[in-house]
Order: C-alpha cells, then sequence, then structure tokens
C-alpha cells in the first residue's frame, strides 16, 4: 500500500502535485500525533491533579474536556488543510 502511494507520488513529480501530496500526508500525520500527545498530557496531568485534589474533581474534568475540545478541534481543522492540499492536485 505505501509503495503504491509513493509510486504515485514519484509520478505526479512530474506534474508539480506530488510534493503537495507527500507535504499533505506527512502533515496529517503529524496533526494526528500532535492531537494525541496532547490529549494524553492533558488526561495524565488531570489525573494526577485528581490523585492530590480529589475535591476538585468536577472542576479539573470541565476544565479537561474544554481543553481536549479545543485540541480536538484544531487536529480537525489541520487534517481538513491537508486533505485539502492533496485533493487539489
Amino acid at each position: 500500500m505505501l509503495l503504491a502511494i509513493l509510486l504515485q507520488v514519484v509520478q505526479g513529480l512530474s506534474e508539480g502535485t506530488g510534493l503537495a501530496i507527500l507535504g499533505a500526508g506527512i502533515g496529517a500525520g503529524l496533526v494526528a500525533l500532535g492531537a494525541g500527545l496532547g490529549i494524553g498530557r492533558i488526561g495524565g496531568s488531570a489525573m494526577e491533579a485528581i490523585a492530590r485534589q480529589p475535591e476538585a474533581t468536577a472542576r479539573i474534568q470541565t476544565a479537561m474536556i474544554i481543553a481536549a475540545a479545543l485540541i480536538e478541534g484544531v487536529a480537525l481543522f489541520g487534517v481538513v488543510v491537508c486533505l485539502l492540499i492533496s485533493f487539489k492536485g
């Protein structure tokens, strides 16, 4: 599968769209990786905070969900931009 994609990219280099598609694919992967790491750090930090102050659980969970939603929104925007770049060519 990966070989087929790379061959299509190489064929597209003569048209000038191959590098855009390759960059869009790498960009989408980086966006997904960054979002996963960010949400993981938020979850870990929230669990540590809840362990230290169990009485603040509701406030911590609310802040965690809001932050995770914002990260997910940015990640979705990044993936959409990468897909638009890849379909442009």
